[in-house]
């Protein structure tokens, strides 16, 4: 199940008058084009085509805009993704607008339950969603793009009830470029071996795949033929957190830096809290711009936590270890923290306490507060302030936070 352009679905469903009109979303400081509803798409504008080359055209085409509205696109997720795990027993969340279910029973029954879900994902949280059902992942994603292009399949459509002469002609159509997974350096190799399309794919041999490319190349083929091979998500030691921004007005002092490093740090030390995960080793960085004409810098600095934390005081103090690398004067237009090394939380790497601060729970009870009263109830240092800064995040085409703040809740009046 996938929420069909979910940006834009979040901003039509707190406000019909954007219904059939084009409408675009930004990216972080209002910057590029990151989604389009359909009518914008008719326009001719592309993914990434930057604000301010169509800001111009934007009264005569009659365009909609809004900057990215994350908060509200995370609220409406979670409630999305509820919704699905009151169908299955396994659930797989693999995006925020994405998720693979496990459904089980006779063929009919599970395309009943996708009818059921695209309904209650629309009725009750007002966002439109396609369904796509099949023996595996990478079918199902076809299935999904096909309920997309069809209008037929009224937004559900089940592989297994499609006929034989369908699918073969869907497989035909699709290049192997557009397969989930296979991208376009391998299509390029597949290319150059004749395999062109996702029907030539399916019919490659596995075993020759994966000399050639790669096993995971190699499980692609597998899905394509009826065999399940891709598992869930895992956590391992190699995965990370990041928490990153590109500053609304660039940074030149270390004083501003260390302010942005405070929140960064705090959102890490929150991601960590939220996926009950404890990092050791922690990257902060930043960067000029690379087209600047000026000094350019990029520093960068690896440090080693005493122990497993997702402490925000202890992911700060490593973050400010930085600072003595920032120039003074040099407009830096990005910045951010990487914790790596992550595991469970809760285990323990000695058998001794570790030496440090006595509250460990900190970061979880800040997870909490801002979970039941807002992200800006609490913070430490500046990221605890409540009034803004000139370095973050412009968003000046910002809808309301129509579910997590009480001051913008929606208004209805009935006459």
């Amino acid at each position: 199940m996938d929420v069909n352009n979910f940006y834009v679905s979040a901003e039509r469903a707190f406000d019909p008058s954007l219904e059939d009109r084009p409408l675009v979303v930004l990216s972080n400081n209002d910057g590029c084009v990151i989604t389009r509803s359909p009518e914008a798409k008719a326009l001719g504008i592309t993914m990434g085509t930057p604000w301010f080359r169509i800001a111009g055209q934007a009264s005569g085409w009659g365009l909609q805009v809004r900057s990215s509205n994350y908060e509200l696109y995370g609220d409406l997720s979670a409630r999305v993704m509820e919704l699905l795990g009151r169908h299955t027993g396994n659930l797989e969340i693999y995006s925020i607008d994405e998720a693979f279910l496990t459904l089980s029973g006779p063929l009919d029954a599970q395309r009943r339950t996708g009818t059921e879900i695209r309904a209650t994902v629309r009725r009750n949280v007002g966002l439109p969603v396609c369904v796509g059902i099949a023996p595996t992942k990478t079918l199902a994603k076809l299935a999904n793009r096909w309920a997309k292009g069809n209008p037929e399949f009224d937004g559900v459509c089940h592989w297994g009830l499609v006929p034989e002469a369908n699918r073969r002609s869907l497989l035909r159509r699709l290049a192997a470029s557009d397969v989930w997974g296979v991208g376009t350096k391998n299509a390029q190799r597949l290319a150059a071996m004749g395999i062109d399309s996702a029907w030539d794919l399916a019919a490659a041999d596995p075993v020759a795949i994966r000399k050639r490319f790669s096993v995971v190349l190699m499980r692609t083929v597998l899905e394509l033929q009826g065999t399940p091979c891709i598992a869930g998500r895992e956590s391992t030691g190699n995965e990370q957190v990041l928490y990153s921004r590109s500053f609304g007005t660039p940074v030149a002092t270390r004083a501003a830096m260390h302010q942005a490093l405070s929140v960064y740090a705090q959102g890490a030390a929150s991601r960590l809290a939220r996926k009950h995960l404890q990092g050791r080793v922690l990257t902060a960085f930043a960067a000029t711009s690379p087209f600047s004409a000026g000094r350019t810098s990029s520093p960068t600095i690896c440090v080693p936590l005493p122990a497993h934390t997702a402490d925000p005081l202890e992911l700060l103090r490593a973050a400010d270890t930085l600072l003595p690398l920032i120039e003074e004067g040099v407009p830096y237009i990005r910045a951010g923290v990487i914790v790596t090394d992550l595991r469970p939380a809760g285990t323990q790497d000695t058998l001794l306490p570790a030496d440090g601060p006595a509250f460990k729970d900190t970061g979880p009870l800040l997870q909490d507060v801002g979970r039941r009263f807002g992200r800006s109830a609490i913070g430490l240092g500046h990221a605890g302030l409540r009034s803004g800064s000139d370095w973050t995040m412009k968003r000046d085409m910002l809808s309301p936070h129509y579910t997590t703040k009480w001051s913008e809740l929606p208004v209805v009046k009935a006459r």
